[in-house]
């Protein structure tokens, strides 16, 4: 039996536990509430970030749709710039490149190293012997014959001749492009634009423009070529606001040039100076009668060498090196561009084989999407010439010719 004493001190214990009970319940429901409150935020949060994520991610596809369109992005250094998006709406591919293609007084075995190394890309490839301006082979003649596009980097070798000629620089002279130096044979090898715009802007739209048509640009390049088209040099300068003569020197903005155009350039470079005319003969009668028929020589003998240099490093180390994954046996010297314009990206290769026993120039022109670029054009310049040399074109070439671009 409890005492009166004991009862009233058991109650009170008792009553002090249920106390303590109800606190520690209270204090777990708070803890229970606090927990689902910070679950409920970082849900909303979670929900939210993946709404913004989402409206980023839609941003991006949007601005990938447009042609062309910008998305400011901020680096790690804290620094905003642009990076632009193009939609290609031009097909790189076709079914039938070689199609309505006149190959009647073409050379069977170039035109099948052309055909094969082409495949079923959307371009052209033509083969010229710069001896005398024969067109060897011409494949997807009618892109060849057309109207021409912009020769993006390819119009660089034709600056670099005409500061040459004047003498504002040599293939060595640095030239200060804001804080760094960089001489002619590294700018033509990794195709600089800021390089060439300077040469430009030393240079002055006329004499840019004298040059360009001494070398054949803004005329045809063919002697009765049926179908050929001329292409474009403009009369004036392009606006300062769009780059003025620097952009037409390293972009060749406002210019539209056709393969042929190139091709015949290519082949006064490989030939020591003389720009052909170019013909395609369309019968064995005429590749018989064939007679070479001379457009003007031109005054740059002495000035190949220089840009030799920086041509043969583009195909070694530079822009072009995806030529040497298919060829080494000889020398490529040759330069490539890509640069794009209302929905069609362009890839250029001008080049010529230096080989000991002739030489053959090359011009590959491609048009399409993301999957044509210069040195894509390129690597099959270097199938082109693997499927020569596996048929002992170069080697059965005689007799042996002295190099008239390298010393």
């Amino acid at each position: 039996m409890f005492t009166a004493i004991q009862t009233r001190i058991f109650r009170a214990a008792l009553a002090m536990a249920l106390c303590i009970f109800c606190a520690l319940g209270s204090f777990a429901a708070t803890v229970s509430t606090r927990h689902e409150t910070r679950t409920n935020r970082k849900i909303k949060e979670s929900t939210k970030t993946e709404k913004r994520m989402a409206a980023a991610k839609h941003s991006r596809v949007i601005a990938r749709a447009k042609t062309p369109a910008a998305a400011v992005i901020v680096s790690k250094h804290g620094k905003r710039r642009a990076r632009y998006y193009e939609r290609f709406t031009a097909s790189s591919f076709v079914s039938d490149p070689e199609a309505g293609d006149v190959t009647l007084g073409e050379d069977p075995l170039v035109r099948e190293a052309a055909v094969n190394a082409l495949g079923n890309m959307h371009g052209t490839v033509v083969a010229i012997d710069p001896s005398n301006g024969r067109i060897l082979a011409m494949v997807n003649q009618r892109l060849a014959l057309a109207s021409g596009a912009q020769p993006c980097s390819t119009i660089k070798v034709s600056v670099a001749l005409a500061a040459l000629s004047e003498g504002i620089v040599t293939k060595d002279t640095p030239v200060n492009l804001g804080g760094w130096k960089m001489d002619m044979n590294q700018a033509l090898a990794h195709s600089n634009n800021q390089y060439f715009e300077a040469l430009g802007r030393r240079l002055g739209f006329q004499k840019v423009s004298y040059y360009a048509h001494q070398f054949g640009l803004g005329e045809l390049a063919g002697w009765n070529i049926e179908g050929e088209h001329l292409g474009v040099y403009p009369t004036e300068e392009l606006p300062a606001s769009l780059g003025g003569v620097g952009k037409m020197c390293s972009f060749g903005e406002s210019i539209s040039m056709t393969p042929l155009q190139l091709g015949a350039l290519m082949a006064s470079i490989a030939n020591g100076g003389t720009l052909y005319y170019l013909q395609h003969p369309n019968s064995a009668t005429e590749v018989a009668d064939f007679q070479p028929k001379v457009k003007r020589y031109l005054d740059i003998a002495p000035l190949i060498p220089e840009v030799s240099v920086g041509m043969l490093g583009a195909t070694q180390f530079g822009t072009a090196r995806s030529l040497r994954t298919s060829f080494t046996s000889e020398q490529v010297l040759g330069k490539t561009g890509t640069c794009s314009s209302a929905g069609t990206r362009f890839g250029w290769f001008g080049s010529f084989a230096n080989s000991q026993f002739g030489r053959i120039v090359t011009v590959i022109f491609l048009e399409g999407d993301h999957a044509v670029y210069g040195p894509k054009a390129a690597e099959l310049a270097g199938r082109f010439y693997r499927n020569l040399d596996e048929h002992n074109y170069f080697a059965d070439k005689a007799p042996p010719v002295k190099s008239a671009s390298l010393k």
